[in-house]
């Protein structure tokens, strides 16, 4: 114990008047006094902001002190508020919502951060609405619980390995409603015998007693089932998991309410009127479960969780079983491992099983994906249907994951890590994907912003004929040709590569 680092992130809403300072904490130059790159950034983004933004209006910068009240508010409330003290003049300045927005992108292209939430969906579509305004997110932007100055929120996880329901060519959901429905019980005993370092923490825990379920190697059941991660029969596996996971955590929820008692929260929870996750977004569920009925039992006898679900990161643990992380792409096929003992590269298991069972898999085929940074694409040898297979997040349009966001989230009543996978990135690509993220009712529109290097790194382990499969980096006219297309998409959403796809 002891090894590792606390982390901190930080949340501003895109009104204070520290806004354009906080955009520069951590870029790469500048005045050493003036960064602190350690630390975490994120945007708590009003749907007013964006609506302002689009619209090409103005933005009034406000001090927290001489516009007290607003980070208390949202939705219609917040609007109010926002105008009234705008229509006072006590704003410290007014500048145009696109030069606020364009710092923002140009602080994601450069460090990968802000991270983007949305705070009018994040409080619409919450459970805890009842408790006041939730004001910011966790590190890794899927937790979602309302804090007091006597309550610090707490998050209770634990993640479910989806490849493991894939058996003989098939998803048993059965089996994975038993395994949810015991991870739901499991962490409301974590939460019952857990160590409270500080007296709020456990204030909190126990008074709401949120939980977080989420998943691991989502790619990997994909590729079992022989799904390329953008089909549309991915899309619909993707929203079932999500579906059959909240069914189950809200009928041991419920079921464990009935033997202990409801949350001490509960009333006035939309929980306590009906209103489930679904009913928040406005979706209606399949009738592979019982809503109706599960609804009209909550109403009854309560649950015992404020929260249920919230895919988190599984970095460390999708490592120790061999799963791929979370819901997110293959980032390659191919990649290097640190340890102690020095590097080693390893290989997508499932790529390395079908290339084998095809005779493929020889130490040419190696140097190719090595040169290829992973990607079979290029490969001409590499059969069409294992290049859809194995596409890489790279090669996924981010439309396709910003959709299989939205689909699954109106099943996930906290939020998720979604991190954007973006090649050249520019403000361009960055307005439309953000603005599709928004109007599709993401709570969290980006987690990380991760982006490729314009060139390659040498490879000097690869022999010299197998560089030509390599991704080629472009010349210095085509990237200016990028940049006079960088005509904001926000004008022109037809025309942009995210929306009009």
């Amino acid at each position: 114990g002891g090894k590792r680092k606390g982390s901190f992130a930080i949340y501003i809403e895109p009104w204070h008047a520290d806004i354009m300072d906080f955009l520069d904490l951590k870029k790469n130059h500048g005045k050493e006094e003036q960064r602190a790159r350690d630390l975490f950034y994120a945007m708590w983004v009003c749907d007013l902001f964006m609506q302002r933004v689009e619209d090409g209006g103005n933005w009034t910068l406000m001090c927290p002190n001489e516009c007290p009240g607003l980070s208390d508010v949202y939705g219609k409330e917040f609007e109010a508020l926002y105008t009234k003290y705008e229509t006072e003049g006590k704003g410290r300045e007014t500048i145009k919502a696109q030069e606020l927005w364009f710092k923002i992108l140009e602080s994601q292209i450069e460090t990968g951060t802000p991270y983007m939430l949305y705070k009018d969906a994040a409080n619409e579509k919450s459970n805890q609405k009842n408790l006041g305004t939730i004001k910011s997110s966790n590190l890794c932007t899927e937790i979602m619980e309302y804090t007091a100055p006597d309550e610090v929120a707490v998050c209770n996880l634990a993640s479910i390995a989806v490849p493991k329901f894939v058996i003989d060519g098939e998803f048993d959901h059965k089996e994975l409603y038993k395994v949810t429905y015991r991870v739901t019980k499991n962490l409301n005993k974590v939460i019952d015998r857990n160590y409270y370092p500080v007296k709020e923490a456990e204030n909190s825990n126990m008074r709401h007693r949120p939980v977080g379920i989420g998943i691991q190697g989502l790619a990997d059941a994909f590729i079992k089932m022989r799904f390329p991660f953008d089909s549309p029969e991915a899309r619909v596996m993707n929203k079932e998991i999500f579906e059959t996971i909240y069914f189950a955590a809200c009928t041991a929820s419920k079921d464990l309410a009935i033997e202990e008692g409801a949350y001490e929260s509960f009333k006035g929870s939309p929980a306590s009127k009906g209103k489930l996750q679904p009913d928040l977004w406005g979706v209606t569920p399949s009738d592979r479960w019982d809503w109706k009925t599960l609804k009209a039992e909550i109403v009854k006898k309560g649950m015992r969780n404020s929260l249920l679900v919230a895919p988190m990161p599984t970095a460390s643990t999708a490592q120790i079983l061999g799963n791929n992380e979370c819901f997110e792409p293959y980032t390659s096929n191919i990649y290097t491992r640190r340890v102690l003992s020095g590097e080693y590269i390893i290989v997508n298991k499932h790529l390395l099983r079908d290339l084998n069972a095809l005779g493929l898999w020889n130490d040419e085929m190696k140097n190719k994906l090595i040169a290829a940074n992973g990607s079979v694409q290029g490969i001409k040898e590499v059969p069409e249907n294992l290049k859809a297979l194995y596409k890489t997040a790279w090669e996924i349009s981010q439309k396709v994951i910003i959709d299989m966001a939205a689909d699954r989230g109106a099943f996930i009543d906290q939020s998720q890590s979604l991190n954007i996978f973006m090649e050249n990135a520019n403000f361009k690509k960055m307005s439309s994907m953000h603005f599709y993220g928004w109007k599709s009712g993401l709570k969290t529109g980006m987690y990380y912003l991760r982006t490729k290097a314009a060139t390659d790194a040498i490879k000097f382990t690869v022999d010299k004929k197998y560089k030509e499969v390599a991704p080629v980096a472009k010349t210095e006219e085509e990237r200016q040709e990028d940049e006079e297309a960088m005509a904001c998409s926000i004008d022109n959403g037809d025309d942009c590569d995210m929306c009009g796809s």
